[in-house]
């Protein structure tokens, strides 16, 4: 059993791509916890996307021992966290089962959105917060200057920033020294009631559910029946144990302080809660829950359908696979007259939604027709005085039988260079934004909040304050509440037939533009037929936009060479009365390329 003043429980804390991983290989191979031979960049990022994108998307924790300078040997447990603002929940949880926090800075970019977000995040939970700056054998890093903004902006003391580079391996021993130094030891009665939180669950195929605990108080043993107090069941442990990159190291018990995991025949990963509370099953010596975490609900929702209808069963068990290891990916069937059977599904954000697109299109082998994502708006119906959740065009109710509508708000906080801040607040107040405050940085860095509808963040927001910054600026968003709106529903018709894929919910002062936009891209893409196709927008029964396919010419007076007129209008007469026939009981197929053209364009810019 180890003391609990030798235990560290800790994070990595950063925006993203500032060395967390790497950081993170870094100690594993100063504690020699992975054999110098064993070693790989990213060692805890497992999944391929994750490698390429250089991004964290699953959080890993992992236990190491390092033998100090004092002589002891101390418990080191790294709770990995991911970076990007789509999976804010991870690092939510995982910092509730630490002490202590790295916020690690790179070097040459300075102080970004995520950067100060996950300090105030760090701060909340009353950590101890361990700045790092990384990166600082780049040509063009300013560690003084970044640790100036490091005071100004988190409020630590500039020269208690470490100066590393995680690459090299320099000064990363200072880390370990720092973390043993200035994070606290865990508390907690290895004798008292048992109570772990549960801060996250993988899926094992052998071994059904594995949970990752922290304990907090008690002692843990195999072969005990356990209480999981959020969903009021019981299981008996089987195996309970510490991780170390890429296995499980089996243990006899865990006590007070310490993290690993508990597995106990829990046969899926909806049985289990995130923040819940483990104590003992037997009455007498069960503990009180902890404040548990709430599970996230999913903000971006949109429709996934197999390109092939055939598919529809495969699709669904691709889904289920993913949902095992991704608790916060939530779909549900639904079908639509244009795309046939598929799933409504949700999403944290929009990368979210991207890395389960390309896990499902990679390692589950499927081809998809994806529908525009859309946030989830609310409306208020006469008579009724509860709200009503709208995840998708489709489930809004009739306009007449609608008192008001409610659209997501977010507060916006765009960290940017200071010569940019007028071309950013014009783009922040063209999307619907209200401005709020400017908080400067030292000199060359300010960062702007901004209340902005959330629907105006979604599509291309990102890309054009990149391009905008020369990819300096940086931004943050966190869902703040509902506030109402001039909504509308706008339907897309081809010949007349509403193609319910398509339509979409917009303010009324953007939905004529956009419809526009997408008719114009239709037009594009449909190909002509024998009969004029109308491609129509509209809002209820008002048409408010139109674009129009002409139709293929056939010369039928080409045979004519010769005689009266009349012998020529007659044939135009009859091709006529066919054109007018055809156009009536005539079907116009949108090709799947239509769609993929049209959700993918950039028309809601």
């Amino acid at each position: 059993m180890t003391e609990l003043s030798l235990i560290r429980n800790f994070s990595i804390i950063a925006h993203v791509d500032h060395g967390k991983s790497t950081l993170a290989d870094r100690l594993l191979e100063l504690t020699r916890t992975v054999e110098k031979r064993e070693m790989r960049e990213q060692l805890l990022d497992g999944m391929d996307l994750e490698r390429e994108r250089g991004i964290t998307i699953k959080a890993h924790p992992v236990a190491m021992r390092y033998a100090a300078k004092d002589g002891k040997t101390y418990l080191l447990n790294l709770i990995d966290t991911p970076g990007h603002i789509d999976f804010n929940y991870e690092v939510q949880k995982s910092l509730q089962a630490c002490e202590g926090a790295l916020l690690l800075v790179d070097a040459s970019q300075g102080v970004e959105a995520q950067t100060v977000v996950n300090a105030h995040l760090a701060e909340t939970n009353r950590l101890a917060v361990v700045p790092v700056l990384n990166k600082i054998d780049l040509p063009h890093a300013r560690p003084d200057e970044v640790a100036t903004e490091i005071e100004d902006a988190i409020c630590l003391p500039a020269e208690d920033a470490i100066p590393i580079s995680a690459k090299t391996g320099l000064n990363c021993e200072a880390v370990l020294d720092a973390i043993i130094a200035k994070i606290p030891p865990p508390k907690g009665d290895p004798k008292g009631l048992l109570q772990c939180l549960m801060f996250d669950a993988v899926y094992n195929d052998y071994r059904g559910v594995v949970v990752y605990v922290r304990v907090l108080n008690g002692t843990i043993r195999r072969g005990e029946q356990i209480w999981m107090c959020g969903t009021r069941t019981n299981y008996e442990v089987q195996e309970i144990g510490r991780l170390v990159p890429g296995k499980m190291l089996a243990e006899p018990e865990l006590h007070a302080g310490e993290v690993g995991y508990v597995v106990a025949n829990v046969k899926r990963l909806q049985d289990v809660v995130i923040g819940d509370t483990i104590t003992h099953y037997d009455e007498k010596l069960r503990a009180v829950a902890l404040p548990g975490f709430r599970q996230p609900k999913p903000m971006v929702f949109c429709g996934i359908y197999p390109t092939n209808p055939g598919d529809f069963e495969n699709l669904r068990k691709a889904m289920e696979r993913i949902r095992l290891n991704d608790s916060s990916f939530t779909f549900e069937p639904e079908t639509s007259d244009a795309l046939g059977f598929g799933f409504r599904c949700g999403f944290l954000g929009l990368l979210h939604m991207e890395i389960i697109q390309q896990r499902l299109e990679r390692h589950e082998d499927m081809d998809l027709v994806q529908t525009a994502p859309n946030v989830t708006y609310r409306v208020v119906q006469h008579g009724l005085a509860e709200e009503q959740e709208i995840r998708s065009p489709s489930e809004m109710p009739d306009p007449s039988k609608i008192d008001k509508y409610l659209e997501p708000i977010v507060n916006l906080n765009v960290v940017v260079p200071t010569e940019c801040i007028g071309a950013v607040m014009k783009l922040c107040t063209e999307r619907r934004g209200t401005y709020v405050k400017t908080e400067y940085y030292g000199k060359e860095r300010v960062m702007i909040h901004f209340t902005v509808p959330f629907a105006e963040i979604l599509f291309d927001f990102h890309d054009k304050l990149k391009s905008m910054t020369r990819g300096f600026g940086t931004m943050d968003y966190e869902v703040a509440g509902y506030q109402e709106a001039d909504l509308v529903k706008v339907r897309i018709l081809v010949s007349g037939k509403d193609v319910d894929a398509l339509s979409m919910i917009c303010h009324r002062e953007q939905s004529e533009g956009r419809s526009r936009k997408i008719l114009k891209r239709l037009r594009q893409e449909i190909p002509r037929h024998l009969f004029e196709v109308a491609l129509q927008a509209a809002i209820g029964g008002k048409i408010i936009a139109r674009e129009s396919i002409a139709a293929l010419a056939k010369n039928v007076t080409a045979k004519c060479y010769g005689g009266d007129i009349t012998r020529k209008r007659k044939l135009w007469e009859k091709q006529k009365e066919g054109k007018k026939r055809m156009k009536q009981v005539g079907n116009v197929e949108i090709p799947q390329k239509a769609f993929l053209a049209v959700l993918s364009s950039d028309e809601e810019g």
